[in-house]
């Protein structure tokens, strides 16, 4: 049984939570209530977890097997106890900060016992065997991706492709000892990612001290998310991959846009995909008082904590919308700010329909704290932006054409081996190789350029061409969608618009046909009429 077939497996229960009046939206929520204390009860039972994270009482032998009205009261009562941390009789259970996280105000809708004794034994019935091989964490996340997939709401929205995720951890190569953050956690995806790729690098983190070992699982990951219910995910995401953070766990319940934000240390690696759109107030808006540039545009806001909130040297990959690229205004200002304190060496061009928001577009922009060559200099960082345009000329990515590691994989190659991006690089290469692709008449990018590198996805521009050609709009673009109609050899617009008329009346001919000999005479003459007064005949 592979980790899909689990993932499947698990989604059709919620066929189950639809009987008992549970929506989609509280699918995934009801779910890993129950699901986390059974990979809890699995991981113990094969030894991956040193001790049982959840007290005596409120484990999974505690339901499993039981029936009717008892189930369901010991059920709400064992999600009570892990909440609150004491029982109905005000008795201390737990004192772990992290599980009270967990299930802060975890309650249940369901209200047939029928419903929870069938999700017990459908989860008993799981091959947890297999499901270990890959990891309880993968097969976590792959719930919540297939999650994201379904629903088109909420954290989902704007999930990121797990592909991206590994792609841009490789990139920036986080090490052992780095404290790694994301300001906008979601799911904790990014910072999952970061671990996962330690371990590989480091034998399973066997290699290290215990000193080293207890920092890695308890301080080098630090995330924030706004939606306790995203963060209660998070959490659960966090410690089924080994992840145990500090008192709070590894993401923090706070906006990173306000205080929560402007206390967090500075950090080596900073990975992620701030939400989309303009603060609206409330919870949701910019608090803080410390950033330069005052905004209303959250994207904004989060790159200016993001390349402040690095340590000299340290480095970040962030997804961005197209719009931070060329906003003008305070957008333009934080984009120079950007450019001087940061050698923002790397943009990559994301194609479009791999995010669920349909039609956004956006690109991760990579950058190291100081210049290439004094990590503590502040003013003039940048000197040449490459730019890989993995957007133009790209299929149209969906549930039929799925966005994957191959895509990312000719970028990653001309990235190099650097995480600061200063590897040796060619322009031109991974290049179209066609030599009949039209190219813009009017393009300062292409402007005296080798044509083969004109057809070029990977480029390099300097800083002074971006300021002096582009006023510091990073929104660098050069090549030509082959799908794209030249506005320069479309007839003239009194033409189009005879040509439409004659489709519009040959089309409606047509229908009037069909009704007359479907047998509708009447409407078809009404229709005409109402046809040729629009039309002005009949004025």
């Amino acid at each position: 049984m592979t980790n899909n077939d689990i993932v499947q497996k698990l989604w059709n229960l919620c066929d189950v939570l639809r009987d008992d009046g549970i929506n989609y939206s509280d699918y995934v929520t009801e779910l890993v209530l129950l699901l986390f204390i059974k990979m809890v009860h699995e991981n113990t039972e094969a030894g991956t977890l040193k001790k049982h994270p959840l007290p005596e009482g409120c484990r999974w032998t505690d339901i499993n097997g039981k029936s009717g009205i008892n189930l369901l009261n010991d059920y709400k009562r064992i999600l009570l106890s892990l909440s609150t941390g004491k029982d109905g009789e005000g008795n201390l259970v737990h004192d772990d900060p992290l599980i009270s996280a967990i299930y802060a105000d975890a309650q249940t809708r369901l209200r047939e016992p029928r419903h929870l004794e069938q999700m017990i034994k459908t989860l008993d019935q799981i091959d947890w065997f297999s499901a270990q091989k890959d990891g309880l964490g993968d097969l976590y996340e792959g719930l919540l991706e297939k999650n994201a997939n379904e629903t088109k709401s909420g954290a989902g929205q704007y999930f990121t492709p797990r592909a991206l995720i590994n792609t841009m951890v490789r990139c920036l190569k986080p090490q052992p000892g780095e404290h790694i953050q994301d300001p906008a956690a979601g799911t904790a995806g990014f910072l999952i990612a970061a671990h996962e790729y330690i371990k590989s690098q480091t034998d399973d983190l066997y290699e290290l001290s215990d000193k080293d070992k207890t920092f890695q699982t308890t301080q080098a990951y630090v995330g924030i998310e706004l939606v306790p219910g995203t963060r209660r995910l998070a959490l659960m995401n966090c410690l089924l991959h080994g992840m145990e953070g500090d008192a709070e766990g590894v993401v923090h319940l706070g906006n990173a846009l306000g205080q929560t934000g402007a206390g967090l240390e500075k950090a080596d690696v900073i990975l992620a995909n701030p939400p989309f759109g303009t603060s609206k107030g409330g919870d949701a808006s910019i608090t803080r008082d410390d950033l330069t540039y005052k905004t209303s545009n959250k994207q904004l806001a989060f790159l200016q904590h993001i390349y402040r909130n690095l340590k000299p040297g340290g480095r970040a990959a962030v997804v961005l919308p197209d719009n931070v690229l060329f906003e003008a205004g305070v957008g333009t200002d934080v984009r120079r700010d950007l450019m001087n304190k940061c050698n923002l060496h790397t943009i990559l061009r994301l194609p479009t329909g791999i995010f669920y928001a349909q039609g956004v577009k956006t690109n991760v922009l990579f950058f190291t704290k100081g210049s290439a060559t004094d990590k503590y200099q502040e003013e003039n960082c940048t000197k040449h932006v490459w730019v890989y345009d993995l957007r133009t000329n790209m299929p149209s990515f969906g549930k039929r054409t799925p966005f994957g590691g191959q895509h990312l994989k000719p970028f990653e190659d001309v990235y190099g081996e650097s995480p600061n991006g200063d590897s040796e690089r060619k322009e031109g290469e991974y290049s179209f190789h066609s030599e009949d692709i039209e190219l813009p008449e009017h393009s300062d990018e292409n402007e005296g350029v080798d044509p083969r590198l004109a057809h070029s996805r990977w480029r390099s521009f300097s800083r002074q061409w971006i300021a002096e050609h582009k006023g510091d709009s990073l929104d660098i673009s050069w090549l030509k969608d082959s799908d794209s109609v030249d506005a320069a050899n479309l007839q003239e617009p009194s033409v189009l618009a005879g040509e439409a008329m004659g489709e519009l009346v040959q089309a409606l001919g047509e229908l009037d046909a069909l009704m007359r000999e479907l047998g509708a005479e009447e409407e078809a003459d009404g229709a005409s009429v109402l046809l040729r007064e629009v039309m002005g005949e009949n004025s």
